[in-house]
């Protein structure tokens, strides 16, 4: 019998820890398809921050290593420029990339270094309770606005995309869903992209991944893909908003 599908070898054979329909375990899948298909795991470095991606250092079947909150982009610096032949990627969530790790980030990617950003956005602080995060929509609730965020006393929620975009020096800035077949899969290009441009070229990449919390947004995991496609996609819209050669179509749905 022909074989048409087997798990990635970057994948080991431990039980993730993730909550019942997240989708971080949907985007280290990806990841790790790519690195399979491309041959780069033995090459590859990841380099994970506090917060609920930590709980895929077991599953990951490739070199990672655990940085300080918010430090993941300067760790990912560090071992880039000592090992520049190896495949360097930063996995982040919205707490912490975008708010204690949010200076790290900017000067990583306005320094242009050879890295790859890979940025979850769910909308809220997973790990510590859901409490608001740089990027909880105005009037989503959290467990520090249990009446939904306010511009006027919070602001508004943080486009790292297109603030990354803004800056001169990095050659790829994509945002992607993980909400449905069809953007999970313009999403795994995005990844195959931004690590075939910086082991070819050695350009930064940011790429970021609308995500869910069924747990902290209270509703079910089927629920929660709504809420991605009819909530945040519209403030937070996919597409490339910066590639220095072609590009990764999407579409929205």
């Amino acid at each position: 019998m022909e074989k048409v599908y087997q798990k990635s070898a970057s994948l080991s054979n431990q039980t993730s820890g993730f909550c019942p329909g997240c989708l971080h375990g949907v985007a280290f899948k990806l990841i790790a398809e790519v690195l399979d298909e491309r041959n780069y795991r033995g090459l590859t470095i990841g380099v994970l921050p506090v917060g609920c991606s930590t709980l895929a250092k077991d599953i990951n079947n490739y070199d990672m290593i655990l940085a300080s909150h918010g430090r993941a982009s300067a760790i990912a610096t560090g071992y880039k420029r000592s090992m520049p032949d190896k495949l360097v990627f930063a996995y982040q969530g919205d707490g912490d990339l975008a708010s204690i790790g949010l200076a790290e980030a900017i000067h990583t990617a306005n320094r242009g270094e050879a890295i790859t950003t890979i940025f979850i956005n769910n909308g809220i602080f997973g790990m510590t309770g859901g409490q608001m995060a740089p990027t909880t929509l105005v009037g989503q609730r959290a467990t520090t606005c249990v009446d939904g965020r306010s511009a006027e006393s919070s602001g508004y929620p943080l486009q790292m995309a297109e603030l990354i975009a803004g800056l001169k020096a990095p050659a790829y800035v994509a945002r992607f869903g993980l909400f449905s077949p069809k953007t999970i899969l313009q999403a795994k290009k995005g990844i195959e992209k931004a690590f075939e441009l910086q082991m070819s070229q050695g350009g930064y990449a940011f790429l970021e991944l609308l995500s869910n919390c069924p747990t902290n947004w209270g509703v079910s995991p089927a629920e929660s893909l709504v809420w991605i496609k009819q909530k945040m996609v519209p403030y937070f819209p996919l597409g490339v908003l910066k590639s220095l050669e072609g590009s990764v179509e999407t579409d929205g749905n």
